[in-house]
């Protein structure tokens, strides 16, 4: 079988983009598992499936390079609004994606891609995760903190203490339709992260693992991130981590609502906005176009 693709990247977070309609590739894990893989295959950090949607525009699905399905990815969804775009599939300036985490809406905007990404999901059950309360753990919860924060009167898991191996980390934990895990370091360039990561995202804290944000505030509008992503391991950028990250920081009253983030791969543009949505700008670029036998 003969499997045409498109390579593309949003910020060196890299994916293969297959488009699906009106065929379905086969055995969708173990191609992703094979696709992705940096020495026998194409090489990404994701697989995306481009599909028609009964409710929206176009529905994308997408595959970890463990092969693993995931709910959300913002650096993807910028890069499947471009092909979409690019080739003439629409010629709507504000696209409706159909993701498991919902309706996800994409904009073009001055040459970059602007994506609403929705309202941030503060409820441990929905994140998922497992808090258990101790007397080193209070969650917020007061009226007057919640109306500030916007969060809509749920209760923020905000500095939660979480032993991995010889340290002792403080997370907030936050879902943009993915769960994440946000913690906050000295300094990020030095930072373990392939320590730490896969033992954060594969704890027992997290039933369905955790993408894990290691950040460093730089000041109110600026913040430096690396991200450990479930199923894929250290990426270059993440866009729902981007997004979580900002939220967090603003939860902690260490930066504004509205922050660029700087990732390994480049810059990120999150803005919390009054309406509780988290909207989120960047780039996304088509590398290669291609065709593999499977």
């Amino acid at each position: 079988m003969k499997l045409e693709f498109t390579k593309m990247h949003g910020l060196g977070n890299d994916f293969i983009l297959i488009d699906c309609r009106g065929f379905e590739p086969p055995a969708l894990r173990g191609l992703a598992q094979q696709l992705c893989h940096r020495r026998f295959g194409i090489g990404a950090d994701q697989l995306l499936l481009l599909y028609p949607s009964d409710g929206a525009d176009f529905k994308m699905r997408i595959f970890n390079a463990d092969g693993s399905e995931v709910e959300m990815c913002g650096n993807g969804i910028r890069c499947f609004a471009k092909y979409i775009w690019d080739r003439g599939l629409s010629d709507k300036r504000i696209l409706e994606v159909e993701t498991i985490a919902g309706i996800i809406r994409p904009e073009k905007v001055d040459g970059l891609v602007r994506v609403d990404m929705g309202e941030p999901i503060f409820e441990p059950e929905k994140i998922p995760v497992k808090i258990v309360p101790s007397s080193k753990f209070k969650v917020q919860s007061s009226e007057k903190e919640n109306a500030t924060l916007n969060t809509k009167h749920s209760t923020p898991v905000v500095d939660y203490p979480l032993q991995i191996d010889d340290r002792e980390f403080k997370i907030t934990c936050v879902s943009m339709g993915n769960p994440h895990a946000v913690i906050i370091v000295d300094n990020v360039s030095e930072f373990p992260v392939a320590y730490y990561g896969p033992m954060i995202e594969n704890h027992s804290l997290f039933p369905k693992r955790t993408n894990v944000e290691f950040i460093e505030v730089m000041s109110s509008s600026e913040i430096k991130m690396r991200v450990w992503e479930r199923g894929s391991g250290e990426t270059m950028a993440c866009g729902t981590g981007a997004a979580a990250s900002a939220v967090a920081t603003h939860l902690k009253m260490l930066a504004e609502k509205s922050v660029t983030v700087h990732l390994n791969g480049g810059d990120l543009s999150i803005d919390w906005a009054a309406d509780n949505h988290v909207y989120m700008t960047g780039p996304a670029v088509e590398v290669f176009i291609g065709a593999i036998t499977l």
